[in-house]
């Protein structure tokens, strides 16, 4: 296996996580993606910022194939001293020994304090086909009691694991949020390129719910001009419905630096009619107006009642603004 270059001796000194990545070996490499194992130290993450509903978190995998062009993650691989935006979905770190760590470090975790799973690149991305990381963190979940987790995903390969996740269920409490942008399966294919259809998360979704999952849908990033008519969201809910999901919310777009210099290009090239109102909405700004976000939520909580679906399972959350406070959620 090869490794990726080594800085020339004039760079900077790497530390931690950068200098970790530096001396990567590649794992496989195809459709313009490669895959690196990443030797890390710790697998559990603790969060401090009051943004979030969790205490831990868990990101098997830095980096995510899925490419979604919105995507707020990005900027992670920014600890790595990997500037380009797209090295997060062509450059894909692996962590190593995952179930091993986690067992060490479960101890950690006090009664009442929330773990979240995939809080910044899918848990469950094509590779994970192959190396089961995340499936053996599951394992080792279920050798517990007493856990509070939480799953977010967009893949419907969270529906392979329904041995060990009802197994799980037996003695914590679980719940899994998939998330479906829109249901429109050609829009979808241009703003989440490599990410799973949203029919087959939705199916995903009723394969979880008629095995006795706890589970819902997140319908976020919502994209003003793009995927926020009335007609789009409340389809996203009844389908959600339909699927029996336990629950369901909605987050509005954000856009870090590093996410925009994706982002703004894609609207140029498949939405230019819209480049104007989104750099008017965001200039010097990360988030939307408060006005834009109540009327989305007020629509949402229009369809919730029509559907008579529950608003959410406590993940209703934006993340922190603070650096250190970014490191420790996505790391």
């Amino acid at each position: 296996m090869s490794s990726l270059p080594l800085l020339p001796d004039s760079a900077p000194r790497l530390v931690g996580i950068a200098r970790l990545a530096s001396h990567a070996e590649s794992v496989r490499q195809g459709h313009e993606v490669e895959y690196f194992t990443l030797p890390v130290k710790s697998l559990l993450n603790r969060c401090t910022g009051s943004r979030m509903p969790f205490t831990w978190t868990i990101n098997p995998y830095r980096g995510c194939e899925f490419a979604c062009k919105y995507c707020y993650a990005r900027y992670t691989h920014e600890f790595m001293e990997m500037r380009d935006g797209m090295d997060f979905e062509q450059k894909i770190y692996v962590k190593q020994h995952a179930a091993d760590l986690l067992r060490q470090e479960l101890r950690k975790v006090k009664r009442g304090e929330d773990i979240a799973l995939g809080t910044a690149t899918d848990p469950y991305q094509p590779i994970e086909k192959k190396l089961e990381i995340t499936r053996s963190i599951l394992q080792e979940f279920a050798r517990h009691s007493g856990l509070e987790i939480g799953i977010v995903t967009k893949s419907a390969m969270v529906a392979r694991d329904i041995d060990v996740l009802q197994e799980i269920s037996k003695r914590n409490q679980l719940g899994v949020n998939i998330t479906i942008t829109t249901t429109d399966a050609d829009l979808a294919r241009i703003l989440e390129p490599r990410a799973p259809r949203p029919d087959l998360r939705l199916e995903g979704l009723k394969k979880l719910r008629e095995a006795g999952i706890r589970a819902g849908v997140i319908c976020a990033p919502v994209l003003p001009g793009i995927t926020d008519s009335p007609r789009q969201l409340e389809d996203v809910v009844s389908k959600a419905a339909a699927a029996n999901a336990c629950h369901i919310h909605c987050n509005p777009l954000f856009l870090k630096p590093c996410s925009a210099a994706v982002f703004l290009p894609f609207l140029k090239e498949h939405f230019p009619q819209l480049v104007a109102e989104y750099e008017k909405r965001f200039a010097n700004r990360t988030f939307l107006p408060p006005v834009y976000r109540q009327r989305i939520s007020a629509l949402f909580a229009q369809y919730r009642a029509k559907y008579k679906v529950q608003r959410d399972s406590g993940w209703h959350w934006e993340p922190p603004m603070e650096p250190e406070q970014q490191l420790r959620l996505f790391r």
